[in-house]
């Protein structure tokens, strides 16, 4: 039996129990997800509209989220204000956690002056091409670390590399998290799909089967979508036949490895983007215009020591998070370093917050990750990269101390301080939402649509992310919803499934969180709004796509297309 931390509520009042409900305001399930979606409507209307900055725009959110709980749907002052604390401790630990770490990994490179070695290695690879480089970091590398990781820490990462590579700054934020959203779904060795599929009473191999069976379409064009944010028709007219070979490569992992290992689909699909990228551009050369090529000294070209150096904290990181999410010969790593997780019953929610059968909502634990979180791994690799920087250190050139590093730490927390207001705040008001029963009236008043239910069962997925900022809490909020409403409407559920896990990916694209980590990661904070209006419409028009496919997959029209 694995021990549960119960925290002292010594100081809180005893709470009535509160079971949230989706016809809580006038009896009317459509008037309760009308009511639910103020908070949301609020958040981007201020941020989008307002351009009110992301921190103002999240608690002020989070405040309209409280007074609707209380006012609307009848959950006691107490429970709503822990619910919020909740957020607040899933917000600093995994989420900023993972998100201080990666960013000071990448600020070593920038401290020590590796980073214009790293643009040369870039450089070499895509052949001086910075859009092409941009493609292969936002899409491949940036798919394998989402496989291993997740949690922020791919964005943060992969954002700061394609900056570094010259790149303007909201370019390279909106470039990253485009790239990345088809990954999602399949990110830190697929925990997505296993949280559908158990939630929603299937096998999660079946639903990521049936996942890779669309996914494998979006891969074949996102990067062309990619290219065209970077440079427009003229990127896309210049770079396609590198788009299609890394689209199609990345497309056939995720259309055969689910029924392989579907954990491992994010992984082996990107690096088979990445390797047939590489391959491909040994034997063709893009037009480049003379903007877009890279700014390195060719009469500084680095050796291969300092190309291993420059390399060493990204390859470093992802062998080091692959042996603690892999290894298993003789000893099961990653249970063993989930068995040091500390689960903790939140005071004045758990007990209180029942699921609509009267029993206590597993929800309202909250796990304390420490050895299992990628954070901690990122961390370590940092202070690896600081050993050996600081053993390779040249005064004036490539310098770097214990000290420097300690410093260079110190000042990604104060660069990090307002988007750790909030994702704090934001991840609040994910869990008040969720918790008080906004989130879920929304979908209910979706699924009431009937046989058209298959055409909007990705919009959930993409809305419970774009709340919480993770597809993991959206298949919790939503897989078994997706499930009965399949049965009520006569749809395969492992369809509506595999499409709330998709569109949760989507969705992740405009989540708040993610905004907040990208304009960090690239060094422009308070640009989240325009972040945002860049990567929108890509957002949506992808949701569309999927909504199409989804329902075309329902009505049977694609034949023996789909796993049995």
């Amino acid at each position: 039996m694995e021990p549960v931390l119960l925290l002292p509520a010594t100081s809180i009042a005893p709470l009535a129990s509160f079971t949230p409900s989706t016809t809580a305001v006038g009896g009317s399930v459509f008037l309760t997800a009308a009511v639910g979606l103020v908070p949301l409507i609020a958040f981007f209307a201020l941020m989008g509209v307002l351009k009110v900055a992301t921190h103002w725009c999240s608690l002020i959110s989070l405040a309209l989220a409280c007074i609707i709980a209380v006012a609307f749907f009848g959950m006691p002052v107490p429970m709503t204000a822990m619910s919020a604390a909740q957020g607040v401790a899933m917000g600093l630990v995994p989420i900023v956690y993972i998100i201080i770490a990666a960013v000071w990994l990448y600020n070593l490179t920038e401290a020590s002056g590796r980073s214009d070695d790293l643009r040369a290695v870039f450089n070499t690879i895509g052949k001086g091409d910075m859009r092409a480089q941009a493609l292969i970091v936002a899409f491949s590398f940036c798919g394998l670390l989402e496989g291993l990781a997740g949690f922020g820490a791919p964005v943060a990462i992969a954002a700061a590399m394609v900056a570094a590579l010259g790149l303007p700054k909201l370019r390279s934020a909106a470039v990253v998290m485009v790239g990345n959203a088809i990954n999602v779904g399949f990110g830190a060795i697929a925990i997505p799909v296993t949280t559908a599929g158990r939630l929603g009473g299937q096998e999660p191999v079946v639903v990521a089967s049936f996942m890779g069976h669309l996914t494998w379409v979006l891969c074949a064009f996102i990067p062309l979508v990619l290219l065209f944010i970077l440079d427009g028709v003229r990127g896309v007219r210049q770079l396609w036949p590198l788009a299609i070979v890394a689209g199609l490569a990345t497309g056939a992992g995720h259309y055969l490895t689910p029924s392989i290992s579907y954990e491992l689909t994010a992984v082996l699909a990107s690096l088979l983007g990445l390797a047939a990228s590489y391959l491909f551009l040994l034997v063709w050369t893009p037009t480049t215009p003379q903007e877009h090529r890279s700014r390195v000294a060719t009469d500084d070209a680095p050796d291969r020591e300092r190309v291993v150096l420059a390399l060493l904290p990204y390859v470093l990181v992802v062998i080091i998070i692959a042996v603690t999410k892999l290894w298993s010969l003789g000893l099961d790593l990653s249970s063993a370093l989930k068995a040091t997780d500390v689960p903790i019953k939140w005071p004045g929610v758990h007990g209180q917050l029942l699921t609509a059968q009267g029993e206590p909502s597993s929800s309202a634990v909250y796990t304390l990750q420490t050895l299992s979180n990628p954070g901690t791994w990122i961390l370590v690799t940092a202070l690896i990269v600081t050993a050996v920087y600081s053993l390779r250190s040249v005064p004036g050139r490539f310098e770097m101390s214990p000290r420097l590093s300690a410093a260079t730490l110190l000042r990604t927390f104060r660069t990090l301080r307002l988007a750790v207001v909030t994702i704090a705040s934001v991840m609040a008001l994910a869990y008040v939402m969720n918790f008080s029963g906004q989130t879920t009236a929304i979908g209910a008043a979706l699924a009431t649509t009937g046989a058209a239910y298959a055409f909007l069962s990705p919009v959930l997925g993409w809305l419970g992310t774009a709340v919480a900022g993770s597809a993991t809490s959206a298949g919790a909020l939503f897989a078994n919803l997706q499930a009965t409403a399949a049965q009520g409407a006569g749809l395969d559920p492992r369809i509506l499934l595999a499409a709330n896990t998709i569109g949760g990916g989507l969705g992740k694209i405009v989540s708040p969180q993610n905004l907040a980590i990208a304009s960090t990661a690239v060094d422009a904070p308070g640009t989240e709004a325009d972040i945002l209006r860049k990567v929108a419409p890509y957002s949506l028009g992808l949701l569309l796509v999927l909504c199409t496919l989804v329902l075309i997959a329902s009505q049977g029209w694609l034949g023996g297309y789909l796993p049995a």
